[in-house]
C-alpha cells in the first residue's frame, strides 16, 4: 500500500483509541472476527475495481435503484465504513474451476460486499477497501455459509433470497444431506428453508416486496401451481373485505337504561350490605334485603346500583383462537414484542424439526 491512509493504525483515531487500535481495524475486527490486538491486519487493501469481480452464487437479487445506488456510492466518497471480504483468484477457481469465465481477469471474487462495489461503479469510485481472506474459501461450504450469514445478520435478504441461498448450497454441496450435515440440522430443516421456491414467480415476487406475509404461504405452496395464484388473490380479497367492515368500540360500557329499571330492580334479589340492629332486628348478613348502612342512616334510594360486575371482555385461554391461524397471528403479533415473537418462532421451528425427525424415524 503507497498512501499512509491505507495503513491500519495510522489515522488520526489512532492516538484516540484505547490500546492504540484504530477506529478502522475495530470496523474490521466487526467484520471479519480478527484480533483487534497488535500490528495492523495486512489483509485490508484499497483495491481497484477493475481487480474484483462478485461471485455469482450471491443469492441478493435486489441492490437498490440505481438512486439508491448512487447515494450510497457518495457516502462510501466520503468514508466507507465497513470493507468488501474477498477471496483470491486461485482460491476460487480451486473450488469452482468451470467459474474461469465468469471471473475473467479479475485478481479477486468478492463473497461479501457487492453492493458496495455496485454503488462504487455507480459513482465512478475507482476503488473500495477489501479484506483478502482465502480462509472464507477453505471449502464450498464455508464459502456459500460466508455469502449468508452477512446479509442474514445485516437483514439484507428477503425470505425468497434466503431460500435461494439454500438452494444453491443445495445444488453446489450435492443434496439436502449435505447441506443438512454442514449445518447440523435434518434433511426436513433443509426442506423447511426453501419451500417458498414452490411458490409461482408471480407469488415469489410477492413475497419478496412484503405483499404477501409469509405465514399466508403455507396453505398456498400445497396448491398445483396454476391455482396459487387465483387462491392468494381471493384469500386478500376477502381480508381487505373484513378489514373494511366498521367494528364495535371495545372496553366501553354501555350506559344503563334506567327508565324501565324501577320496576324490575325493585324485584331483583340484591345484596347491598346493610348493618341491622344490635338487637337482631333487622335483616341477616346474607339475607335479601341486607345492607351496609349504620342505624339511623338509611340509604337516598332503595335501588342502589350495585358495581358492575359483567364478565371481562378480555379474552380468557379458552378464548384464544387456537384453531384460526389467521386469527391467532393477528392476535400475537398485537399483544407480543417483536423480541418475543422471534423467540417463539425459533421454539415453534424446534418443535416442528423434532416432530417431523420423530415422524422419519418411525
Amino acid at each position: 500500500m503507497s498512501r499512509v491512509a491505507d495503513q491500519l493504525g495510522t489515522g488520526t483515531s489512532f492516538s484516540r483509541t484505547r490500546g492504540g487500535v484504530s477506529a478502522r481495524r475495530q470496523a474490521v475486527a466487526a467484520t471479519t472476527g480478527a484480533p483487534t490486538a497488535g500490528a495492523p491486519d495486512s489483509r485490508l487493501r484499497t483495491l481497484p475495481l477493475t481487480h474484483l469481480v462478485p461471485t455469482r452464487f450471491n443469492p441478493r437479487r435486489s441492490f437498490g435503484s440505481e438512486e439508491d445506488l448512487r447515494e450510497f456510492g457518495l457516502r462510501l466518497k466520503a468514508k466507507q465504513l465497513q470493507p468488501a471480504v474477498a477471496v483470491t483468484r486461485e482460491a476460487y477457481l480451486k473450488l469452482w474451476p468451470g467459474e474461469a469465465e465468469a471471473v475473467g481477469d479479475a485478481a479477486y471474487v468478492i463473497a461479501n460486499g457487492e453492493r458496495r462495489y455496485r454503488a462504487s461503479l455507480a459513482t465512478d469510485l475507482p476503488a473500495i477497501e477489501v479484506i483478502v481472506d482465502d480462509e472464507v474459501a477453505r471449502s464450498r461450504g464455508d464459502f456459500l455459509n460466508a455469502i449468508l450469514s452477512e446479509n442474514n445478520d445485516r437483514e439484507d435478504l428477503d425470505p425468497i433470497e434466503r431460500a435461494l441461498g439454500i438452494q444453491t448450497m443445495v445444488d453446489e454441496l450435492g443434496g439436502k444431506t449435505k447441506v443438512a450435515e454442514y449445518y447440523g440440522k435434518s434433511a426436513g430443516w433443509v426442506t423447511q428453508q426453501m419451500y417458498l421456491l414452490d411458490l409461482t414467480p408471480e407469488l415469489q415476487e410477492l413475497v419478496s416486496s412484503g405483499d404477501l406475509p409469509v405465514r399466508e404461504t403455507r396453505a398456498l405452496v400445497k396448491l398445483p401451481a396454476h391455482e396459487q395464484l387465483a387462491a392468494w388473490e381471493a384469500r386478500s380479497a376477502k381480508r381487505d373485505e373484513e378489514k373494511a367492515r366498521p367494528r364495535p368500540r371495545r372496553g366501553k360500557r354501555e350506559k344503563e337504561d334506567t327508565s324501565t329499571a324501577g320496576g324490575d330492580a325493585r324485584e331483583a334479589k340484591s345484596f347491598t350490605a346493610v348493618k341491622g340492629e344490635p338487637d337482631g332486628g333487622g335483616p341477616a348478613a346474607g339475607s335479601e334485603g341486607f345492607t351496609a348502612v349504620k342505624p339511623g342512616r338509611a340509604p337516598q334510594d332503595s335501588a342502589v346500583a350495585l358495581p358492575d360486575q359483567r364478565p371481562s371482555t378480555a379474552k380468557t385461554r379458552d378464548e384464544v383462537p387456537w384453531d384460526e391461524p389467521d386469527a391467532l397471528c393477528d392476535l400475537l403479533v398485537r399483544r407480543m414484542t417483536r423480541s418475543n415473537r422471534v423467540a417463539l418462532t425459533k421454539l415453534l421451528i424446534n418443535a416442528n424439526t423434532a416432530e417431523t425427525e420423530a415422524g422419519e424415524a418411525e
